[in-house]
C-alpha cells in the first residue's frame, strides 16, 4: 500500500514538471526539468549517460544519438492496454520523419523478463520498425522506475495492472544535447499532431 500511495505522488510529481512546461513558446521548444546557473551560463537538465543493445544486436549509447534528437518511450510487448495504440502514433512519427540522420525513436522495454533481443526483433519485424532509425531496447529490473524518472515518466511493476506492469503512454522529445524539450499523450492522435510540430520546430534549431 505504502509503494502504490509514494507512485501516485510520483505521477502527481511528474504531472507537475511537464504541465509547467505546457507554456505558449515563440518558435522554439522549452527547456523542461531544473536548470542551474552556473558560471553566469544556464545549464539545462540533461538525460543521464546510458548504453543498451537493441533489437538487432546492436549497441546504443548516449554517445551514439549524442547530436541527434530522439523521441523516447516506455512499453512491453505484451502489453495488452496502451502500446499498441502508442506504437501506432510513433509509426504515424516514422513515416513523417523518415530521416534517421535528422531524429531517432528509443523504446525501451519494462518487461526484463520476457522481451529478449529475440522476441524485440520479431516484435519490430511485425509492425513494421525501421531498425536504423528505431531501436527496441529492454531495461533490466532495476532500472525501470529509476529510467523512467529520469524521463518524466512513470513506469513500474505492478501485479495488479493488466500484462503485470503500469505505465504512461507518454512520449518525450529529447534534443541532439540529451535535453528534454516536449512531450505528448501517445495515446492521443491530436495530442500527437502537436507533438509532431514540437519535433519540426526542434529540427528547425539546427
Amino acid at each position: 500500500m505504502k509503494s502504490r500511495v509514494i507512485r501516485t505522488n510520483l505521477m502527481i510529481c511528474v504531472a507537475g514538471i511537464l504541465l509547467s512546461s505546457c507554456q505558449q513558446h515563440d518558435g522554439k521548444l522549452p527547456y523542461i526539468g531544473e536548470r542551474e546557473i552556473i558560471d553566469g551560463d544556464t545549464q539545462y537538465y540533461t538525460i543521464p549517460g546510458f548504453k543498451y543493445v537493441n533489437q538487432d544486436s546492436v549497441e546504443i549509447s548516449s554517445e551514439l544519438l549524442s547530436g541527434v534528437p530522439y523521441v523516447a518511450d516506455f512499453f512491453f510487448t505484451s502489453c495488452p492496454t496502451i502500446c499498441p495504440r502508442v506504437k501506432r502514433q510513433m509509426l504515424r512519427l516514422q513515416e513523417r520523419f523518415d530521416d534517421p540522420k535528422e531524429l531517432k525513436f528509443l523504446s525501451m522495454s519494462i518487461d526484463y523478463r520476457k522481451d529478449s533481443i529475440p522476441i524485440l526483433k520479431r516484435y519490430a519485424d511485425k509492425i513494421g520498425i525501421d531498425g536504423d532509425q528505431w531501436y527496441l531496447v529492454q531495461l533490466n529490473k532495476d532500472e525501470v522506475e529509476r529510467v523512467a524518472n529520469q524521463y518524466f515518466n512513470v513506469a513500474f511493476e505492478d501485479e495488479d495492472a493488466a500484462g503485470g506492469f503500469d505505465h504512461s503512454g507518454r512520449l518525450i522529445l529529447v534534443d541532439g544535447k540529451g535535453h528534454v524539450r516536449a512531450h505528448c499523450d501517445g495515446t492521443n492522435p491530436e495530442s500527437v499532431d502537436a507533438f509532431a510540430n514540437d519535433i519540426e520546430l526542434l529540427l528547425d534549431e539546427g
